[in-house]
């Protein structure tokens, strides 16, 4: 079932919407379209469902609309054409008190570049949104700390932001985000300023975290790097000029591209590092067992690594997650 459903979704920046509209229509390029009209098209038609529990990541190149997008499900930015739903109920639509209870209770975002306030402590940001709501200072400092535990920023409350590295600064965003137990996430680029350790960290403990989440969070998942949508995505829509050019799980992105323009981003990706095990996992047939003390991976173990463990095994490998 789709939680969010995106439909026939324009941005067009400039003052002639509906003419660059009706040329892009025709066949017309972007920049043919800008110079026809002095408008930009940011997002083009942009159609699809992101379902219950799952990780969608829209990936593009700088420019190809992927962020503006997201803007456009919470409308921080207003779609000029087109309908974004959630639980069918079309957001587009909504006033500005229908839209304020959707950001508090259903709907959470985190920035690229962490949005945090410098004037506050970690406590402080964290329970921002619960203050703004009108919760009660014991209570809200309660869920705050419980924030903070899950992304393991436990002992940090008092410390200025500035006194954390970009890691640890970007969980204090992460732990904001999550303090009103949002059915939906949005990020924006959530860690592509960390260093390649940091970020890998960070992409291990979503996932871990998105395992332990009872139920777990729809999360919408922007990025530019393509070994992190492979990684992070339950399934993928990749961006180019505004339009979708492709959606389709990990493997499907690698193994069946459906254009010179996908295919040129995955010719060169080693398979074998960036698809992980849940992706070619199956359920044990009857004739099959596994024992409970035998070697296992995570679901997130890219087939490049569990392969000597499978190589070593006198079986079917285990794949388990969290709760085994």
């Amino acid at each position: 079932m789709a939680i969010i459903e995106v439909e026939g979704l324009w941005k067009i920046f400039g003052g002639n919407p509906e003419r660059a509209r009706t040329l892009a229509k025709e066949g017309k390029s972007k920049a043919e379209v800008k110079a026809e009209t002095d408008s930009v098209i940011a997002v083009n038609d942009a159609n699809f469902g992101v379902r219950e529990q799952e990780i969608f990541v829209v990936m593009g190149l700088s420019g190809s609309g992927k962020s503006t997008l997201l803007r456009c499900v919470n409308r921080l930015i207003e779609p000029t054409f087109g309908a974004v739903k959630v639980h069918g109920e079309e957001v587009t639509a909504f006033d500005e008190d229908r839209l304020r209870e959707l950001r508090r209770t259903k709907m959470s975002m985190v920035f690229q570049n962490f949005g945090l306030f410098p004037h506050r402590t970690v406590m402080g940001n964290v329970e921002y949104g619960l203050e703004v709501a009108g919760m009660d200072r014991e209570q809200r400092r309660e869920k705050a700390q419980q924030s903070l535990e899950l992304v393991g920023l436990d002992g940090y409350g008092d410390s200025q932001t500035s006194e954390l590295s970009g890691g640890m600064q970007q969980r204090v965003g992460l732990a904001r985000a999550l303090v009103n137990d949002p059915e939906i996430l949005l990020m924006d680029e959530a860690f592509s300023a960390l260093d390649p350790l940091i970020r890998a960290d960070m992409q291990n403990e979503l996932l871990e975290l998105q395992e332990q989440w009872d139920p777990a969070c729809t999360i919408l998942f922007i990025t530019h790097d393509l070994d992190e949508a492979l990684k992070m995505g339950d399934r993928i829509a990749i961006m180019k000029d505004g339009g979708i050019a492709q959606i389709g799980t990990p493997t499907e992105i690698l193994t069946e591209p459906a254009d010179e323009y996908v295919r040129s981003f995955v010719e060169n990706v080693d398979r074998t590092k960036i698809v992980p095990a849940r992706t070619v996992m199956r359920d044990l047939r009857d004739d099959e067992t596994v024992p409970a003390d035998g070697p296992s991976v995570s679901p997130h173990t890219p087939i490049a690594e569990l392969l000597p463990t499978l190589l070593d095994a006198d079986g079917p490998l285990a794949v388990r997650d969290s709760d085994g």
